[in-house]
């Protein structure tokens, strides 16, 4: 949604002139002017979800930022950054004397700044596993009285991604830092999670030894059925009375396995009839998401 209204002068709008006409959005409940243009010495950061940056991709992002500024930060009132920190340091790292931003009309909260961030930056390739599970864990611990499912509906990622994001949480220490070091990823941490912190210690030597995704969670299955032996197939066909049929694929499937996947599937293919979606852009997005993860 946005307002637009005339402004007497250029007390808040630094590159209007007088009876210029500003339009603002609203962005999470705050109104954010438009795009206006700041010295980086204005700028200020604090600690963010984002914990490493790397040089080279900076200096290409300044490269980028010096022929077009695609997209401007967000700042508060003070000039503390919310989201574009990135963006800031390639620009001061390639010379660059200002940025175009966006400022919030009024000071935003810790939850509200951290939710920004993740929103902005989880679907990205270059945020570590090891970042969003900082991020979704911290905003857990700012709110309390949240469930997982809130913290899904905030960040706009079925109930199914944030319980593996938050998968980490019920690992070892050894995993959480595999998971840093970039050794492991969130989906072997899922698979390491089902299991008591005591059984873990296998699991993760298995990893680092080279075994695959699949190896890991057919090992933790294994693992969590004990000596029970399962008939397992690579393929499950299910026929309905309906006429409907349901097939399902993967390594060495049980009928325990089956059962979890279908219930997860349900909950998303639910969440997605909520939110609009078609059965053709569902089954986009399991795959986008599949392949994130």
């Amino acid at each position: 949604m946005t307002w637009k209204w005339e402004m007497e002068s250029h007390r808040n709008c630094d590159a209007a002139p007088p009876h210029c006409e500003v339009s603002f959005q609203i962005y999470g409940g705050v109104i954010m002017p438009q795009v206006v243009t700041k010295n980086l010495s204005w700028f200020k950061t604090n600690p963010q979800v984002r914990k490493q940056f790397d040089e080279a991709d900076l200096l290409r992002l300044g490269a980028s930022l010096k022929e077009r500024q695609l997209q401007p930060v967000l700042c508060q009132p003070d000039g503390t950054l919310i989201a574009g920190e990135r963006r800031y340091r390639a620009a001061t790292l390639v010379g660059m004397t200002h940025l175009e931003v966006k400022i919030a009309d009024e000071q935003l909260s810790d939850c509200q700044i951290k939710v920004w961030q993740l929103t902005e930056n989880m679907l990205r390739e270059d945020l570590s596993g090891y970042e969003k599970w900082l991020g979704c864990a911290e905003l857990m611990c700012m709110n309390p009285a949240w469930q997982q499912k809130d913290l899904a509906e905030h960040l706009h990622l079925s109930d199914s991604m944030i319980v593996r994001l938050l998968s980490p949480s019920k690992c070892s220490g050894e995993w959480q830092d595999a998971l840093k070091d970039g050794a492991v990823g969130i989906s072997d941490l899922y698979a390491a999670s089902k299991l008591p912190l005591a059984d873990q210690a296998g699991l993760l030597a298995l990893k680092l030894s080279g075994a695959s995704r699949d190896a890991i969670e057919s090992a933790s299955r294994k693992s969590r059925n004990g000596n029970v032996p399962a008939v397992r197939s690579s393929r499950i066909k299910c026929l309905l009375p309906s006429g409907i049929s349901i097939v399902a694929s993967g390594d060495e499937l049980s009928l325990s396995d089956l059962i979890e996947a279908l219930a997860d599937a349900g909950k998303q293919a639910r969440r997605a009839r909520d939110q609009g979606l078609d059965a053709k852009t569902f089954q986009a997005v399991l795959r986008d998401q599949a392949r994130a993860s």
